[in-house]
């Protein structure tokens, strides 16, 4: 069955116009992503590097960028903040294939098995520290404070999700705190670090972070979707990952409580002690799609994603506040 003409078709959106705005910005955020992972040690750069060059949006960043914008910042206090905001993002990463022990990320071998785990975690421990430095040079004690507290929060989940992995009695109100702590913690923190810089209110800086919030619960949730309705030429890692990995996520829960008992020795036998054949990713995809669990979660991330666009009314309309609405539209159609 084809996963994407199983799901119902869904508001468009696009990214390229908050890239576009922030072009200049964004280029002032990079140079200083380029000049912070230097180290006398060769490995480090060179191995921040391989995950920092492989690509993607730099979304998180982006969003420090255009909250402060939105906010009425005219001036590069936020840059700092958006680079350490990308080193916070890039260490979990590091960390995060280690455990996980990931082959792909974001297209390319995964770093841990070209240098080693041990080295990749102590990268990541560096990538922090760097983030922490970058914070400190900004002066101020709130947006220090709300990035030391979303690294620990991101921890912490991180920690949950290891805990609860593969417990195939999870409930869809512990998953989503485990995915608001281990992803949408930082989404938020980005956005309000970014308000905070621009010396806005708290009425406006609220706002910001309950947009970064639902953000990024959306993109978690279309993440977890794509394990099994994308492809691996366009996700950047196997698609069918969690599945292999016996990983508890929501379309799998929605879809094992939506299976009758024919099902349960395959979601058993398959996930819960991972004695898996070729032949099981594909059941299950078609279990996922055919219960409409797939369709269920990409609902509620559409759910999300309104949530975000509707905090943004606080603000008047304009560029940023268009190109945010457009974001939040393509974190539920994207297909990467």
């Amino acid at each position: 069955m084809d996963a994407a003409a199983a799901t119902l078709p869904r508001t468009s959106g696009s990214v390229d116009r908050l890239v576009r705005l922030a072009e200049t910005d964004m280029a002032g955020v990079n140079r200083l992503i380029t000049e912070r992972m230097q180290s006398d040690v060769p490995i480090i750069p060179a191995l921040a590097e391989h995950l920092i060059a492989a690509g993607g949006k730099r979304l998180r960043p982006l969003l420090t960028v255009a909250a402060a914008r939105l906010a009425g910042s005219d001036n590069d206090h936020c840059l700092k903040l958006a680079a350490a905001v990308e080193f916070i993002h890039t260490a979990t990463l590091l960390h995060d294939d280690v455990v996980d022990g990931s082959a792909l990320r974001r297209g390319k071998v995964a770093a841990h098995l070209i240098w080693g785990g041990a080295q990749s975690v102590l990268v990541g421990d560096f990538l922090f520290a760097r983030a922490f430095e970058l914070m400190v040079e900004t002066n101020s004690m709130k947006a220090l404070e709300i990035l030391a507290r979303a690294s620990r929060v991101i921890a912490e989940g991180e920690v949950m999700q290891l805990m609860r992995s593969h417990d195939l009695n999870l409930s869809q109100a512990l998953y989503l705190e485990i995915i608001q702590a281990k992803t949408a913690e930082l989404f938020a923190a980005a956005s309000e670090a970014g308000a905070v810089s621009a010396g806005v209110d708290p009425a406006r800086t609220d706002a910001l972070k309950a947009y970064g919030l639902n953000l990024g619960l959306a993109f978690q949730l279309v993440d977890d979707a794509l394990d099994y309705g994308g492809a691996t030429e366009t996700l950047g890692k196997n698609a069918g990952d969690d599945f292999r990995e016996g990983k508890a996520t929501l379309p799998l829960l929605l879809a094992i409580a939506r299976s009758g008992p024919r099902e349960a020795e395959f979601w058993e036998r398959a996930v819960g002690r991972r004695e898996q054949t070729e032949a099981d990713f594909r059941r299950a995809r078609e279990l996922i799609i055919g219960t409409g669990a797939l369709d269920a979660t990409l609902d509620l991330a559409t759910e999300y994603a309104d949530k975000a666009k509707a905090a943004l009314a606080i603000f008047p309309a304009n560029d940023w506040r268009e190109a945010l609405e457009s974001l939040a539209d393509f974190a539920v159609s994207r297909t990467a």
